[in-house]
């Protein structure tokens, strides 16, 4: 059964995750890993969703404040071996709802063009493309998205 913890990015899970998450990226993006890396740190991040699987940690997804009206999506990962199960979307879910009772009223996010399964994820939730923001402006390979919610 598939169970949601709400965290913070102190918690030994989320950090586990992420480091496998990295190791991915890096496959994926070769040598723009080390762009994309720099505006991937962890160390500050108070709103983390881990998902656990049989108590297994299996997922993860975070936000932060991107402007007063919107957060941005950061750091989502769910390990190869239970893709497909809707972790993922369930993580994205609670992190979208989080934000919400937050006060938030729409998110954004910035993912790659190697990542064809996360593209299609963020437009099945809803998801819409946008001109490349902030750093990611230029950026080829950069994908952003933005959804109220």
């Amino acid at each position: 059964m598939l169970h949601l913890l709400r965290t913070d990015s102190d918690h030994p899970d989320f950090r586990a995750l992420v480091r496998l998450l990295d190791q991915d990226l890096q496959v994926r993006d070769g040598a723009e890993h080390s762009f994309y890396a720099q505006f991937n740190k962890v160390d500050t991040i108070r709103h983390v969703v881990v998902a656990y699987l049989d108590d297994a940690p299996v997922g993860c997804g975070a936000f932060k404040p991107y402007d007063e009206a919107a957060v941005e999506i950061k750091r989502m990962f769910v390990q190869p071996a239970h893709r497909g199960r809707g972790v993922a979307r369930a993580v994205l879910a609670e992190l979208e709802g989080w934000a919400r009772e937050l006060g938030y009223a729409g998110c954004v996010l910035e993912t790659g063009k190697k990542q064809p399964e996360a593209i299609r994820l963020y437009q099945q939730s809803g998801y819409q493309l946008v001109p490349n923001y902030g750093q990611y402006i230029g950026i080829d390979n950069s994908v952003c998205m933005q959804k109220a919610v």
